[in-house]
């Protein structure tokens, strides 16, 4: 945590999606460390939501604005003059991008356009991190995906993703080999509390649990690389660092997910927050059919460990009481940015 606080403090930090889940999440973090903080974003996607209940607007310059929107994006980067942009502005369910394709296209592809073409003009940027996912690979061939693996995506907003990280290595390899380095960092399924966002398994938990219902859940046997929201950010944090000290070494992407014992199916986390919760939790399965969704997704961050020196701190146990211990608290009326930013120096401490 020192080592972090000696280098974060002062920094000027941009952050584009800062009223979502993980903006919101590493907006306090970077705060906490010191760094000066711009966020960019729409207003928070959901309510409740994490931005208003820990009341992060008062932590950060935050400006209201869409990423498609490029004259005002490049007025707010010259305002900011941010050594360090970390972009998480997206479209971000499956399920809605079957929904709305045009929009989930626009913000995911030509939102990473003018978040790069609006950083070509600043003189005092020295790292950029574009958050993707790990549904950027072609999920069609089986096995554990590493980062120089096919890219790929089934669906609207799987293949957006994918697009974005095309865009961002012509840009890199066009524009910033020498003056900016720049990297993508695709994650896995987060977990964590002050997440209400539709259509994700442990937000519909918790909406269900919070109204006294048992939880609807599809997919039941799908198998995903679930970790607490702070594993990647912390992954980010890491990776941004070393791009702002030794540049282009470390301009390329890079997996953050959990341990192999943490991929799990849907049915085995469910059953998992039940036990945490325990009164009253409940689910039952939805035999309907539902859209294309992975079956098995697993990633390889051998990479990030071995060149960056991250891993996971948390197993996937320990990241659902956590979440578990998140949601209770905000029923319980507790000061929920005191809360948060305690996880964030428990999670720093281990």
């Amino acid at each position: 945590m020192e080592k972090m606080v000696n280098f974060w403090r002062g920094k000027r930090v941009f952050i584009t999606g800062h009223t979502g889940f993980k903006g919101s999440w590493l907006c306090l973090w970077l705060t906490l460390l010191g760094a000066k903080v711009t966020g960019y974003a729409l207003k928070p996607p959901t309510k409740p939501s994490l931005f208003e209940v820990a009341r992060v607007d008062d932590l950060v310059n935050s400006i209201t604005g869409d990423i498609r929107n490029l004259p005002k994006l490049k007025a707010a980067f010259k305002k900011a003059d941010p050594q360090i942009i970390f972009h998480l502005a997206a479209q971000p369910i499956v399920r809605e991008s079957y929904k709305v394709p045009v929009e989930t296209y626009d913000i995911n592809v030509m939102g990473t356009v003018n978040l790069l073409e609006a950083a070509r003009a600043l003189g005092a940027l020295k790292a950029i991190v574009n958050v993707t996912t790990d549904k950027v690979y072609d999920l069609e061939k089986s096995g554990v995906k590493q980062e120089d693996d096919e890219l790929g995506g089934y669906d609207p907003y799987s293949s957006s993703k994918a697009c974005s990280e095309i865009v961002t290595a012509a840009y890199r390899s066009s524009y910033f080999q020498d003056q900016v380095a720049v990297a993508t960092a695709r994650a896995g399924n987060v977990i964590g509390g002050g997440d209400w966002a539709s259509d994700r398994l442990v937000p519909d938990f918790f909406r269900a649990i919070l109204k006294g219902r048992k939880i609807l859940i599809r997919n039941p046997k799908a198998i995903r690389p679930w970790q607490h929201v702070l594993e990647p950010l912390g992954g980010y944090l890491r990776l941004a660092e070393l791009l702002f000290a030794q540049g282009s070494k470390f301009s390329q992407a890079w997996n953050f997910g959990p341990r192999k014992s943490d991929a799990q199916p849907v049915e085995y986390l469910v059953k998992k927050l039940c036990h945490f919760w325990r009164s009253g939790a409940g689910y039952v399965i939805d035999h309907r059919q539902q859209p294309h969704e992975a079956d098995y997704l697993r990633l390889d961050i051998s990479k990030a460990a071995t060149k960056l020196g991250w891993k996971p701190k948390w197993g996937l146990d320990k990241a659902l009481n956590k979440t578990t211990e998140w949601f209770r608290a905000y029923q319980n009326g507790t000061e929920m940015r005191d809360f948060s930013i305690f996880q964030i120096k428990e999670y720093s401490h281990d």
